[in-house]
């Protein structure tokens, strides 16, 4: 598939993703007064600086860039609780840490890049931090593909990017390991019904030889 293409039914591609990703709500401060908005996903009230409101990520980031408010990072994202989802992460090979949410990759990766100014002045360390986070679990996704059940594949507490990331190539290996498990599947029943025929055989041969000649 195209990874610039995306159908109805198909998986999404990491740029899709990101663009979902500002859909999402999140805090700021307005640096000034605004009117109300009308939107097409609900009205935004009127900003009141320094009153925080919650508005659509991406309108966010539009003010951000035209240096009309400040963003407030979700809870999550700071140095000391990466950190510590990290040490979660490193100690529990088997499982994915829960308290991180559902769009945590995009999310830090949007935030980074717009207003590492906002993030407690610890951007650089927390890159660090985000960029070790990403590498434990994709070691974590890596090993769980090579344990790989042809019916499916269980890794809760993966984030959306993660599994796009991922999707397309447990895909095949799955694909895969049906292919392997229908031919055995039909060498088995292909080798049933030799034995079968076989048994036949020996059976019919064994009744044809008794006559009334060998009494």
């Amino acid at each position: 598939m195209n990874n610039n293409t995306h159908s109805a039914s198909g998986p999404l591609t990491p740029a899709e993703v990101a663009f979902l990703c500002e859909a999402q709500s999140i805090t700021i401060i307005p640096r000034q007064r605004l009117d109300g908005l009308d939107l097409i996903g609900g009205y935004i009230p009127p900003f009141h600086p320094p009153q925080r409101t919650s508005i659509p990520l991406w309108l966010a980031l539009l003010l951000k860039r035209q240096r009309r408010c400040n963003i407030v990072p979700p809870p999550w994202l700071s140095a000391p609780n990466i950190e510590r989802i990290l040490k979660i992460e490193t100690e529990n090979q088997n499982l994915f840490c829960p308290d991180l949410p559902y769009r945590w990759l995009e999310t830090a990766e949007l935030l980074l890049e717009a207003c590492p100014d906002d993030l407690g002045g610890d951007d650089g360390e927390l890159r660090v931090l985000l960029r070790g986070l990403r590498e434990v679990r994709q070691g974590k996704v890596r090993e769980g593909l090579g344990k790989l059940e042809a019916t499916y594949l269980q890794m809760n507490n993966l984030g959306l990017l993660e599994i796009t990331e991922v999707r397309g190539f447990a895909k095949g290996v799955v694909d895969g390991l049906r292919k392997i498990g229908a031919s055995r599947e039909e060498a088995r029943r292909n080798r049933e019904e030799e034995e079968e025929e076989e048994g036949g055989r020996y059976r019919g041969g064994t009744s044809v030889g008794m006559d009334d000649d060998d009494f």
